[in-house]
């Protein structure tokens, strides 16, 4: 059997290196997991990339081409991560990108390639 030694971690990376909080990490985890489905990612983008970042519900399923009760899981899920925010108006929903959470994500994986 051959031993390997281990380098201390301190000679071998740079001491700029920084752990995520566990906090921190925990809540971008939630997040993660809601963007980790294909109906959800694209939803969100759908979300992000219209004017204003505001979207009618009353759009959404054709616009992704799936039915309302899917896509309310779809929304309840995003909503819960807090990625979108929910306002009615009248007998319609309309959602909104969350900015500072989407935004709070993007530094979190910046940080991690930078």
């Amino acid at each position: 059997m051959t031993v390997i030694q281990e380098t201390p971690l301190s000679e071998c990376c740079p001491s700029s290196l920084v752990l995520m909080d566990p906090d921190e990490a925990d809540e971008l985890a939630v997040v993660l997991k809601a963007v980790a489905d294909p109906v959800r990612l694209r939803l969100l983008h759908y979300i992000a990339a219209a004017p204003d970042t505001t979207v009618c519900a009353c759009h959404l399923p054709a616009a992704l081409g799936i039915t309302q009760p899917t896509l309310s899981h779809h929304l309840k899920r995003l909503a819960d991560a807090r990625l979108i925010t929910r306002e009615q108006r009248g007998k319609w929903a309309h959602y909104r990108l969350n900015t500072p959470v989407a935004e709070r994500l993007i530094r979190a994986l910046q940080g991690a390639v930078a």
